[in-house]
């Protein structure tokens, strides 16, 4: 490897968390930091930077001025200079500094700046940045001159700027994270004696100034973009601001992303706009001259206190809870913290403004921290403390976090719609950290009723970003929340109750089914809602039961040893669920998961995520703490394979085709050997023998290969059918093939409803047509029913040989594939049964018991029905051989997918 670069001298001048990991990457290069100059304290609070660098030792300069009267003064540089500086690295400096500093050390000084000069020069540049409407930002380094942001040119990194960006997200997606890294290596750079210095064009070149509250005020003679802009680049501080309702407003949180909105609700007059806004359960909407709208969440009034914007006009809540004598101990503990927070206040009542009492963006961490360890790890949002800044609303609001009362804290955007005699809720943003909200810019797609392939409604479609965010709610919730927090019994107390509310929500469930993934209503009410009901309830009863074991080991003598195993949950986990029974499967992985103390990110299938969001609801009612389950919508190639790769993934837990199952396995290997369990792919076989009682191996036989419109990963791949009752076995099944009733799923008396998407149906019409082509008879069905939706006929086709493409491949949809086998021929028709390298499923029907046992032992699959078929039950693990996976749902089994084991040894 290449030499490091010479290590220098530098000196570091700037603050804040920026100049602080600045600060720390320069030392960990090698590099010597002789002196920091950074800003006084404030109010005895030490600059992050200050601190850090005192704690190392390094010298600490906080210079409350560098000049006067436009001179440099001689003490202050006599200090610098006396510290033989070789670079001056400025990383967020927000004073002026001297030009006998920045020209003193031999390389000069460089300066961060969040713009792409010359663009944007002098302050508030990342408020700029939006207030213009830029489609690309980022940042510069340059080499200071004695000009404002002047200097030559050493390095730029760009960006995209999403619509909806503020200057929080933009700093903290990439100013922040790439700027230190940047910083790092101009200074790398400098001491490798590549730095170019490209004089600075004038060209594009802008000034503006500093953003402040009296010029923030917003200009209604504008474009719905423009005033968005303007209330974005404004957001959090200073704050675009208009008068309205006798006071002044302060707007934040501001989105063009207004589709499916309609302006009906209470009305906003504001002098100067175009329109009045009008106030709706999704905030409060707002008019540019062009007439387009924008939506503002929040509102700050002008005492101070948050709103959601929704919540405009219903005044102070009145109903105050009375405190119970635990709950005032609690407060008078959090009155100390205030206390201490606020040092100039000599006595903090209810009426104690948090703000006006001179806490700061950085007292709010404080006190978000002190509640947590005041409160047994209860978390807190720094929004909590903006939408409470009295001490008296702030007790209530903990109160009622205390009492687990967080359902009416989330805002959610419902998608209304009247089906199956109900009016269904349903949310369709992502589902992150205990919020729903909008994708990485404001990204949707449509979800289709595959009834008649008319839209449902627009879902959120996550971006990588917004898988990184989950990931990183999912790892905090499971390393300082609650969640870890909470004993076993309580987790599970938990789960119950949130089996509960799927109980009470369970029609509603099952129709938000029927319509997004085409479930016959009947059969989702009994099977894809009923079964994941039970399924939470049976890993709940497991929670408070998840032990080790107490291992005899040989004994270190004369000591003694004491060797016991702890099982302990993996940490954050990744599960990515498939489209036919999309709350099932998302049940069957979830509950398993939970139970065992993780927290997870699940990605529905992108064509089936109505009913998982619905859950993530239900999970804010049932009180489940924030970040323990999150929920993206979204395509696999990009969701389901940033999951594999993320670094903080500990386990990926998949149902899908054995195809992509091999590349998450691939990719969770490569990226951090992080645990997988796959359920994959099936062609699962049905072996019926002429003993059996026919009429039940027709019924069970059809059910094998029709259930759920033949969409079921262990449905009958191909019976084989002894040959003595062949022909009145398929005639039979034809017979009853005629009889069912295809319809929309939402009719009680149906059968057989649509295929789950359109893609889907052209491909079983494709398996068709392919099977007739290599000869295979095609009995009855084989094409797509005349109708509106994505319904295709109930097929059978016999005369099937084993080189057949359909004999060897699933069609995951209603096709019986028939083979005949001699009679007697139990080994034959057993080893036929066993050329495929599928092994999820199989069954048999005799009533000769010793027939069933020796082909029960001899089928390589993981499940053996015998005399019945889908049989599974939450109790009895279920999972797959060879490559239709390995790993196991369902059961006790399946919480080891979910576990670690740790061995404890004690000598004494």
């Amino acid at each position: 490897p290449p030499d490091p670069p010479a290590a220098m001298k530098i000196a570091v001048i700037g603050q804040s968390l920026f100049g602080q990991e600045v600060y720390s990457h320069l030392k960990e290069e090698g590099h010597k930091v002789v002196g920091v100059f950074t800003v006084p304290d404030q109010d005895g609070k030490v600059d992050p930077l200050g601190l850090k660098a005192e704690q190392d030792g390094v010298p600490v300069f906080k210079f409350s001025r560098w000049r006067a009267k436009g001179q440099a003064l001689p003490d202050v540089v006599a200090k610098y200079q006396a510290l033989g500086a070789e670079l001056n690295v400025l990383p967020f400096c927000s004073q002026f500094i001297p030009m006998e500093i920045i020209s003193a050390p031999r390389h000069g000084s460089i300066i961060y700046h969040p713009s792409l000069l010359p663009r944007h020069r002098g302050a508030s540049a990342i408020n700029w940045t939006l207030i213009h409407g830029d489609k690309k930002g980022g940042f510069t380094i340059f080499w200071a001159d004695d000009g404002l942001d002047t200097g030559d040119l050493l390095l730029q990194k760009e960006c995209d700027i999403f619509p909806d960006d503020t200057v929080s997200t933009l700093y903290s997606r990439f100013l922040f994270p790439e700027g230190v890294k940047g910083m790092v290596q101009a200074v790398r750079l400098i001491a490798e004696g590549k730095a170019p210095r490209l004089p600075q064009p004038e060209e594009g070149a802008t000034y503006e100034g500093i953003q402040k509250k009296e010029t923030a005020r917003i200009n209604w003679e504008q474009p719905a973009e423009a005033i968005h802009n303007w209330i974005r680049g404004n957001d959090k501080v200073p704050g675009a601001w208009t008068e309205a309702c006798g006071q002044k407003l302060t707007f934040f949180n501001s989105t063009l992303n207004t589709a499916g909105l309609v302006p009906e609700g209470e009305a906003v007059p504001i002098p100067g706009a175009h329109r009045p806004g009008v106030v709706t359960k999704a905030g409060l909407l707002l008019f540019g001259n062009d007439d387009k709208m924008l939506l503002v969440r929040n509102i700050q009034l002008e005492d101070g206190k948050m709103i959601p914007a929704s919540q405009l006009f219903r005044g102070a809540d009145s109903s105050a809870l009375e405190l119970t004598e635990e709950e005032l101990v609690t407060a008078e503990a959090v009155r100390d913290a205030w206390k201490r927070i606020l040092p100039r206040v000599p006595e903090v009542d209810d009426s104690t403004d948090f703000f006006k009492s001179g806490a700061t963006s950085v007292d709010v961490v404080r006190l978000v921290e002190e509640v947590k360890e005041l409160c047994d790890g209860l978390e807190l949002e720094n929004e909590d403390v903006y939408m409470a800044t009295a001490f008296g609303d702030f007790i209530q609001l903990l109160v009622r976090k205390l009492r687990g009362d967080k359902e009416s804290k989330c805002v959610i955007d419902y998608v209304e719609m009247a089906v199956n005699k109900l009016t269904l809720h349903m949310p369709h943003q992502l589902f992150i950290g205990g919020a729903f909200v909008d994708a990485e810019g404001s990204r949707t797609y449509e979800t289709v009723s595959p009834t008649d392939g008319s839209v449902i409604c627009q879902v959120a479609l996550a971006q990588v970003s917004d898988v990184d965010k989950a990931v990183a709610a999912a790892k905090d919730a499971f390393e300082h929340g609650l969640w870890g927090k909470i004993s076993a019994r309580d987790r599970g107390r938990l789960l119950y109750r949130l089996a509960d509310l799927m109980e009470q929500h369970k029609e509603e469930l099952a129709t938000i089914e029927a319509l997004d993934a085409g479930a016959v209503y009947t059969l989702a009410l009994k099977t894809h809602v009923g079964m994941s009901i039970q399924t939470f309830r049976y890993f709940a009863g497991w929670c408070d039961k998840i032990q080790g074991s107490t291992i005899p080991i040989n004994q270190a003598r004369p000591n003694r040893n004491l060797t016991l195993t702890r099982r302990e949950p993996i940490g954050v986990c990744g599960i990515v669920i498939p489209w036919n029974y999309p709350l099932m499967m998302l049940s069957w992985k979830t509950a398993a998961c939970l139970a065992a103390g993780n927290t997870v990110v699940i990605k529905p299938a992108q064509v089936t995520p109505l009913t998982a969001l619905k859950f993530a609801e239900l999970t804010l009612k049932a009180g489940i703490p924030k970040g323990v389950v999150n929920i993206l919508p979204g395509s696999g190639s990009l969701v389901g394979q940033r999951l594999s790769d993320h670094p903080d993934v500990r386990k990926i837990g998949f149902t899908g085709s054995t195809e992509v199952g091999k590349q998450i396995m691939k990719s969770c290997a490569l990226s951090n050997v992080k645990k997988v369990s796959l359920e994959l792919g099936g062609k699962s076989p049905l072996i019926i023998f002429s003993d059996c009682d026919l009429g039940r191996a027709v019924q069970m036989g059809m059910s094998a290969v029709f259930f759920n419109k033949g969409e079921n990963c262990i449905a009958a791949g191909r019976l084989f059918v002894e040959n003595s009752i062949h022909d009145q076995f398929v005639q039979k099944v034809v017979e009853e093939v005629r009889k069912m009733k295809i319809g929309n799923p939402l009719d009680r008396d149906t059968n057989h409803g649509p295929q789950n998407h359109q893609a889907h149906l052209q491909k079983l019409e494709e398996y068709c047509q392919r099977g007739v082509k290599e000869g295979a008879t095609l009995v009855c069905g084989g094409k797509q029913v005349p109708r509106p939706g994505f319904f295709f006929e109930p097929t059978v086709f016999t005369d099937v040989e084993d080189h057949m493409f359909i004999a060897r491949e699933e069609s995951f949809g209603p096709v019986m594939i028939i083979s005949r086998f001699a009679d007697g021929d139990m080994d034959t028709v057993l080893s036929r049964a066993n050329a495929t390298e599928f092994g999820l499923a199989s069954g048999v029907f005799t009533r000769d018991i010793n027939k069933a046992l020796y082909v029960s032992d001899k089928l390589e699959a993981g499940t053996v029905f015998i005399n019945t078929y889908n049989k599974t039950d939450v109790a009895a693990p279920f999972g797959g051989f060879k490559q239709s996976g390995f790993g196991k749902d369902l059961g006790e089994a399946a919480l080891n997918e979910y576990l670690r084991v740790k061995t404890v040894t004690f000598e004494y």
